[in-house]
C-alpha cells in the first residue's frame, strides 16, 4: 500500500510540474504579446501626434500640402500604410487617425493571430500670444487684414505717416541696433501685454539695410518655406502712451506675419502682404485679436 501511495504522490508531482510549466509558458506568453501590443500602440500614437501636428502647420495653406506633410510624417516613422484619414474637421483643427494589424506569437495558439490597434490625434492652430524672433516693425491693431494683398509698409522718422505701423525699440534705442534686430529678429519672447517703446529718428536707411539682408536671403520672391528670411513676426500694438504728438510706447495685443515682396523703394515704402502661418511661440488661450500668427496644440 505505501509503494502504491508513493507512486500516486510521484505521479501528482509530474502533472502539478507539468501544470506549472504549462502556466508559466502561459504568462511568458502573455508577456511577450502584451509588450508587443503595448509598444505599436505606443508608436502609433506618438506618429499620430506627430502627424496631426505637422500637418495642422499647413491648415492655411491647402488641404493638399496637409495632406503631403501628413504623408511624409507617416513614411519617417515607417507607418506610411497605416492612415486611417486625415480630415480637416474645421480651418483651425486637423484629426488623424492610424491603425494596423499586430501579429500576435502565443495568442495565435488559442486561434487568436492578430489584434486591430488604432490612435488618433488632434491639432489645431490658436493665435500666438507670445513669440520670440519678432521684428522692430508694429501693425496698428485698428488697421483691418485682406490677406494676400500687397500692403506698402512706410519708413521714416518716427511713425508712419500712414498712422497704421510703428517703429519699435525693442532691444533698445539706436539706429545699430534697430537695423540688427531687423535682420535677426529680437532674442527675446515678446508677449500680449508687454509694454514696448517706439524708436525715434529716421532709420530709413537702416531698414533698407535689414530688409536687403533678408531678401538676399531668401532670393525666391515665390518662396513662403518655413525658414525663408522674407517671413517677418510682427507685434501687433494699441496706442499706450500718446502725447505731444508722439507716440511714445504701445502695447502688443497679438502677432502678425508679413512676407516682404520687394525691398525699399524711393518713397522709403516696404511692400509685402500678411500671410496666415503657423510658427513657434506659445498660445495661452488665444489672443484678443487674430492676426494670422498662430501655434499649434494637441487637442482631445
Amino acid at each position: 500500500m505505501m509503494r502504491k501511495l508513493f507512486r500516486n504522490e510521484e505521479g501528482n508531482m509530474y502533472l502539478l510540474m507539468a501544470l506549472t510549466m504549462f502556466l508559466s509558458i502561459g504568462i511568458l506568453g502573455l508577456v511577450i504579446d502584451g509588450g508587443q501590443l503595448y509598444m505599436t500602440k505606443s508608436h502609433l500614437q506618438k506618429t499620430a501626434n506627430a502627424a496631426a501636428v505637422s500637418g495642422a502647420q499647413e491648415l492655411p495653406n491647402s488641404q493638399e500640402k496637409v495632406d503631403q506633410v501628413v504623408g511624409e510624417i507617416l513614411n519617417h516613422h515607417n507607418e506610411s500604410g497605416s492612415l486611417l484619414f486625415s480630415k480637416v474637421d474645421s480651418e483651425k483643427l486637423l484629426h488623424v487617425g492610424v491603425g494596423r494589424e499586430v501579429p500576435l506569437f502565443f495568442s495565435s495558439l488559442f486561434g487568436i493571430d492578430n489584434v486591430m490597434l488604432n490612435a488618433e490625434a488632434k491639432a489645431g492652430l490658436h493665435a500666438m500670444t507670445a513669440g520670440v524672433g519678432v521684428v522692430p516693425l508694429g501693425l496698428d491693431e485698428s488697421m483691418p487684414l485682406e490677406y494676400g494683398k500687397v500692403y506698402p509698409l512706410k519708413v521714416g522718422a518716427g511713425d508712419s505717416d500712414h498712422g497704421n505701423f510703428g517703429i519699435l525699440a525693442l532691444d533698445g534705442p539706436g539706429a545699430k541696433t534697430y537695423e540688427e534686430t531687423l535682420k535677426h529678429g529680437f532674442d527675446e519672447e515678446l508677449k500680449v501685454g508687454d509694454v514696448i517703446n517706439t524708436q525715434t529718428g529716421n532709420i530709413a536707411g537702416k531698414t533698407k539695410n535689414g530688409v536687403d539682408y533678408r531678401i538676399a536671403s531668401c532670393p525666391n520672391v515665390d518662396s513662403q518655406e518655413r525658414d525663408c528670411a522674407r517671413i517677418m513676426l510682427v507685434p501687433v500694438y494699441k496706442p499706450y502712451n500718446y502725447s505731444g504728438g508722439q507716440m511714445g510706447q504701445v502695447e502688443i495685443t497679438g502677432f502678425a506675419y508679413f512676407y516682404l515682396t520687394d525691398s525699399m523703394n524711393s518713397k522709403d515704402e516696404i511692400n509685402g502682404i500678411f500671410i496666415k502661418r503657423a510658427g513657434s511661440g506659445e498660445s495661452n488661450g488665444d489672443a484678443p485679436l487674430d492676426r494670422g500668427a498662430y501655434t499649434i496644440k494637441l487637442t482631445r
